[in-house]
């Protein structure tokens, strides 16, 4: 029996065989089974295709999920630029996205997201699409970030943004809690964005850079 909408979205689509092995990977490293929804994860490819993005910066890679799901929208000479926190999981991605046939399309930037942003700003570095899934404490942070190194009309999409119901209950109020809920505030109010928060799976923030 169907008990959400979520379940009904995930019950029209086949499972992804690819996506179903870096689950199972994830899962065997002990990792945090954190990677983004698979309807999110198509819609992230949906968006990267229709948006024409050639450039992708991804925060936070996990084991490959959402690196894949973005790779899959990229043209040929597209380019996914990768943060991690942990070279370990930084290695496990890249397998997966060796493996998924995008092993020239992905760079891997290891340490903390703060001072690998601050590098691609030296740089120079711009990019046309920013997924950002990682430590939420940051999340404000890595907004600043991305709209200071967009393309004009770049695309920033944000995991998580209800953190599993935390950000709602006004008795939670975590580092954590209050981190995003000022990421999901900026982004509804800031007059360099058009965005919209997806209410489905644990929330999922959209915002182009006018």
């Amino acid at each position: 029996m169907l008990t959400t909408p979520d379940d009904y979205v995930n019950q029209l689509y086949p499972e992804d065989d690819e996506l179903k092995q870096v689950l199972q990977a994830i899962r065997e490293n002990g990792m945090p089974e954190v990677s983004v929804a698979p309807a999110y994860g198509r819609l992230l490819t949906l968006l990267v295709q229709t948006s024409g993005a050639r450039s992708i910066l991804e925060i936070g890679a996990l084991g490959g999920y959402s690196g894949i799901c973005l790779c899959r929208g990229l043209p040929a000479d597209g380019k996914l630029t990768s943060l991690e926190l942990k070279e370990e999981y930084a290695q496990l991605a890249g397998r997966h996205l060796e493996k998924a046939g995008f092993k020239d399309r992905v760079e891997y930037r290891i340490g903390p997201a703060a001072d690998s942003l601050a590098e691609l700003k030296r740089e120079g570095k711009t990019f046309d699409f920013f997924f950002i899934d990682a430590d939420k404490e940051n999340y404000p942070l890595y907004l600043d970030y991305a709209i200071e190194l967009a393309n004009p009309g770049a695309l920033i999409a944000g995991d998580n943004c209800f953190l599993r119901g935390r950000t709602l209950n006004s008795d939670k109020n975590g580092p954590s809690v209050q981190a995003v809920r000022r990421f999901n505030e900026r982004i509804a109010t800031d007059d360099r964005l058009v965005s919209t928060l997806l209410p489905a799976y644990d929330g999922l923030i959209l915002a182009r850079v006018k």
